[in-house]
């Protein structure tokens, strides 16, 4: 990880570079989750130093005066509350490894969060977002197949470009998906999405596929594999042509596809497993978003409704 140059050669830059190999190799997270906690931890240290050089040094003031000149940067309370995590987790890998033997840092408190719904469009703005690719586009099955599947399956971007061939099994309709943690769940697909990736993968791909390609399944013009940044970009690009609006991202895709399953009758169990939440809590914020089903069982079953 290029993040490693930036560290320094202090014994501080030693346990943020053991920490990230912690997560890296035990916890299995994600290179973007890597990341993330890395800058976060970067930009905690340039705060700190040249005080701090190793972890011993840090105060509990030094961590709320951090969070106070996040807030006075402008942070958001979601991005300080992630930074304040990433310490966290820092100094209790710290007291893992025999480093520290006091873990003051759990008795701080972030900023409160107020949970913040999730944007979602209805199902026929969905329906014509993903009818947007037509023929005059370039590699448009590719881009179908593409809006066809993250509604289809609720699959988050980096999990929808990961994915290889060998994990999809379209005589059964059902795929592989490597989540956070590398935790692996099973996912149906619908006979619509089935038919669109079967057609692009007939089609499209073999054009597209280099030897770079190995065996991932959605490939860029050069051959590449897309990754996350490119599955974006297509997703705004037919949202644009639509009208739909600025605020509508892939992860919008991925709320519709809870909240319509949602809608339709599916319970919060078999909507945890196919997102792959760790917690049902995290599922059932989509039980405040379904406002229409909330309304039918208010009115069949309250006596004055």
């Amino acid at each position: 990880m290029n993040l490693y140059s930036k560290l320094p050669a202090q014994p501080i830059g030693q346990t943020i570079r053991g920490f990230l190999d912690y997560l890296t190799v035990e916890a299995g997270l994600s290179e973007n989750t890597l990341l993330g906690y890395g800058n976060d931890l970067l930009t905690f240290l340039k705060f700190c130093s040249p005080s701090v050089r190793s972890i011993e040094q840090i105060k509990p003031q030094h961590i709320y005066d951090h969070m106070r000149n996040l807030s006075k940067a402008g942070r958001s309370e979601s991005s300080i509350s992630r930074s304040l995590v990433a310490i966290k987790m820092m100094f209790r890998f710290a007291v893992l490894t025999g480093k520290i033997t006091d873990d003051f840092s759990s008795t701080i408190d972030g900023p409160k969060l107020w949970q913040k719904l999730p944007v979602i469009a209805n199902k026929q703005k969905v329906i014509e977002l993903i009818e947007a690719p037509c023929e005059d586009d370039p590699y448009y099955l590719r881009d179908r197949a593409i809006l066809e599947m993250l509604y289809a399956t609720g699959m988050r971007a980096s999990e929808i470009a990961g994915l290889n061939i060998k994990d999809m099994n379209l005589s059964i309709g059902y795929l592989r998906c490597i989540g956070k943690g590398k935790k692996e769940r099973i996912i149906p697909l619908s006979k619509t999405a089935i038919g669109v990736v079967s057609e692009y993968l007939e089609k499209t791909r073999p054009q597209l596929a280099k030897p770079c390609s190995k065996d991932k399944v959605l490939i860029s013009r050069t051959g590449r594999p897309l990754d996350r940044i490119d599955i974006w970009r297509i997703v705004k690009k037919y949202a644009r042509r639509v009208g739909m609006p600025k605020a509508l991202t892939v992860h919008t895709l991925r709320h519709c596809f809870a909240t319509h399953l949602l809608s339709g009758g599916a319970d919060l169990r078999s909507l945890q497993e196919m997102l792959g939440h760790a917690d049902i809590a995290t599922t059932q914020i989509y039980t405040h978003v379904d406002q229409d089903r909330l309304k039918s069982i208010h009115k069949q079953f309250h006596p004055r409704a």
